[in-house]
């Protein structure tokens, strides 16, 4: 079975872009495979930090919605017959639309 160390292979198009990872590895020092998988790492932790913040935010927004008084969501009972006379209008108008 191959080192660890050996099993990833590392190429670089640019000879720039290998040359300044070997430094910042040199000088953090640690390997280049081992610079590598620890920045990828750091970046993919802080995606998901990132999605779970805005995930957090979203279930409080969600939690507040839903703890409303329930006064501040339900209609009221007069809103909620006028919406009833409205649609009884509204149903006697379709019905003489269509008998027409």
């Amino acid at each position: 079975m191959p080192d660890a160390k050996t099993a990833m292979n590392l190429r670089f198009p640019d000879p720039g872009q290998r040359a300044a990872i070997a430094a910042a590895a040199k000088q953090a020092g640690v390997s280049m495979q081992e610079f590598i998988l620890s920045a990828a790492y750091d970046r993919a932790t802080a995606v998901e930090r990132q999605f779970l913040d805005g995930f957090q935010a979203s279930m409080a927004r969600s939690g507040a919605a839903f703890a409303a008084e329930p006064s501040s969501t339900d209609p009221s009972t007069e809103q909620r017959a006028a919406e009833q006379e409205a649609r009884r209008d509204l149903e006697q108008h379709q019905e003489r639309g269509h008998a027409a």
